[in-house]
This record gives C-alpha cells, structure tokens and sequence, in this order.
C-alpha cells in the first residue's frame, strides 16, 4: 500500500514541487493549503500547476476541523504553511506569530493524538541572522548586528574590533541563531516545537532550513517572497530590480528542485531524525550578480537596475550554507547548477504575469521606520 503523505501549505511554490516529487516516486499526497489572496490571488482557486493525483483540503493549518480532516489515514507530515518574509513580519507581527508559532502548535496538538511515522518541518536559514566569518587571521568568528550608526553611515560590511574587514565563510548547523526579525523567531519556534514534540511523542522529526530557494510556481506579485521572483517581476513590468545596500551581500541560491528531493531524503534517510539540516547550493553569489544574470536572461539589461543604499532592519550581510551535514545523513547533493536553474525559471516567466507591489511595500518600511 502506498505510503499517505500529508503537505501542510502544500499548494505553495515549494509545497508543490514536494508533490511532484513524492507522486513521482510512488507516494500518495494529500495537502492542506489556506490559499491566502497574498499568494494565490483573490481567486483563492486550486492551482493549475498542482498535480491531478493530489488531494487538496482548502483549510487553514491552526482549524482544528480541518486538521483531523487533513490527518485522517496519514502515515507523514511535511510542514510547510507559513506566513513567509523578513520585511511584513516586523509589523504583522499578530498575524505572522499567529500563522507560524500557533499553526504549528494546532499541528502538533493534532498529531499528538494520532502519531505519525515521520515529521518533516521547513526551517529557514534566517535563523542563523549574519552568517558565519573569519577574522585576518583565520579564525572564525561569529558576529553580531551591524550598529545603525554604521547603516546610516552606509557601511555594509562587518569588521573585527581592530577596524579590518571580516570574509564570510559557510555557515553551519552548529553556528548559534541570531533572530534578527519576528519572521526568523517563528521559523526557529517552527523547528524547536517541531523537533521537542517530536522527541517527546517519539515521532521521527527532522527540521530543514532552507536557504534562498528559487525557480517556477514563486508568487511575482507577492513583494514579500524570493528576491529572485521580486526581480522578476519588476523586470517583467519594465522596471529596474531595486537592489538594498550595494548588492554585493551574498547569499545562497537553491534551486527548488534540489529542495524538493531533499524533503524526500528526508522522510526517507534514517539518520535524519532529530536533526535541523541546512538545504543550499554550498555556494555564495551576490544579489547584484543574480539581477544582473536575470536581466540579461530576460533580454531586459536595458531596463537597468537601481542600487537604493537602503537598508531594512531584519536583514544581514552575508550567509550561504555548509551543506555537509546534508551530505552525510542525507546523501543529498545539489543537482541544478545555477545557470541551469536560471534558465528553467526564465523559460517559466516567459508566459507569467505580474502586479509589481514592491514599491509600496518598501514605502510602508520606510513609513514604519523598518528602512533607513
């Protein structure tokens, strides 16, 4: 009998690509999906992009109902429903702690009742805050927020005490969260209520912090989601990319596929269980070098790009991933090269469309005093 797995905001961008994989590999997947306006249009209708052969319960993550409804005959849970952005979290704080912290304590009341074979949680790589570094002499150091003072000084980098300029190296599970923003405290609370309830229950728990996960289905006129799907959605309107601080902080890009065959490894690996497993591409790029890699790929380099000089508070400098340990318990190995997955999303963007709301949503931080 095939294995019945649950996909909490399995609708979503990355929820649906686990879909396709699970189904691929002969698992029977059933999801539940709110579909907020915010990322399935007002509509709220069952995506077209989402396999036939998935069940799709529209439910909200923190309904009682709908959970047991959800749950029924269910051997695992993936637990992707969350209210997603570092920007809107600091001012829809209520709603963000509500979606995130008390959709997933809702879930666990549930499964406690009825334990699973295996839980799988989406963590985030915002947790860590600033990534990992070393100092001139090779040491690695870990490094707090970067003062305001210096923001607004517009210094972006990160120094040692005796003023030289710190190199960000990959950062590992074993480096200590920073939460910088309320949408980075609830991905933590996420993966520790996840993993604690899952000891407590002895449910096979995993927790996976994904890094900047990119490719088709991504929300372009959500201003809140994926930098590369807000790029994209400016350059399909005609409009530069805007590009905090200088664009040279780096981050690490993963491709959506990659992601999705990690979810199955994880439900899958034995070592997995009681762990939190950063999910990247092990490598670091800058956001200027993805815009303009867009740009030229979309055949819109004319539209240009603006470097704003601004700075959101909530964001860090630099962090990509140490994937070893994914490795190791995982057997998991980044597939899609970049460029390759580039070129998957642009083909996809060909025949999108898309509202741009990013200028109103930078107007509202710069309002609340969350830009500077």
């Amino acid at each position: 009998m095939k294995q019945k797995i649950l996909i909490t905001g399995g609708a979503g961008f990355i929820g649906s690509h686990v879909a396709d994989e699970l189904v691929k590999h002969g698992y029977s997947v059933r999801v539940l999906d709110s579909l907020l306006p915010q990322v399935h249009g007002e509509g709220r209708l069952r995506p077209t992009y989402l396999d036939p052969a998935v069940e799709l319960i529209r439910g909200d993550v923190r309904d009682a109902a709908a959970l047991d409804r959800a749950l029924e005959g269910i051997h695992a849970v993936f637990h992707l429903a969350a209210a997603v952005g570092v920007g809107q979290s600091m001012y829809e704080i209520v709603r963000y702690t509500s979606i995130n912290n008390g959709g997933t304590a809702a879930l666990l009341e549930a499964i406690a009742k009825r334990p699973i074979h295996r839980l799988v949680v989406a963590s985030s790589m915002s947790i860590y805050g600033e990534g990992l570094y070393k100092n001139a002499a090779g040491i690695s150091m870990v490094v707090n927020e970067r003062p305001l003072e210096q923001l607004k000084e517009r210094r972006w980098e990160l120094y040692s005490e005796d003023g030289k300029q710190l190199q960000p190296v990959a950062t590992p599970e074993t480096k200590a969260p920073a939460l910088s923003s309320i949408y980075a405290l609830s991905k933590y609370d996420q993966e520790r209520m996840c993993l604690t309830i899952g000891r407590a229950y002895e449910i096979p728990t995993v927790a996976l912090r994904f890094f900047n996960v990119y490719g088709k289905r991504q929300s372009l006129s959500n201003p809140y989601t994926g930098v590369l799907a807000i790029f994209a959605s400016r350059l399909l309107n005609n409009q530069p990319p805007l590009i905090n601080e200088d664009g040279h902080q780096k981050r690490d890009f993963v491709s959506v596929q990659d992601v999705a065959r990690a979810c199955r490894l994880a439900l899958e690996c034995p070592n997995a269980p009681g762990q939190a497993i950063n999910i990247g591409s092990g490598q670091a790029v800058s956001v200027l070098e993805v815009a303009d890699l867009l740009a030229e790929m979309l055949e819109r380099k004319n539209v240009g790009r603006t470097i704003t000089l601004h700075y959101r508070k909530g964001d860090i400098r630099h962090c990509f991933a140490d994937i070893d340990l994914a490795r190791k318990l995982l057997g998991y190995e980044p597939q899609v090269k970049l460029q390759a997955g580039m070129v998957d999303f642009v083909e996809w963007l060909e025949g999108q469309s898309a509202v741009d709301h990013l200028l109103k949503a930078r107007d509202e931080l710069l309002t609340r005093g969350l830009a500077i």
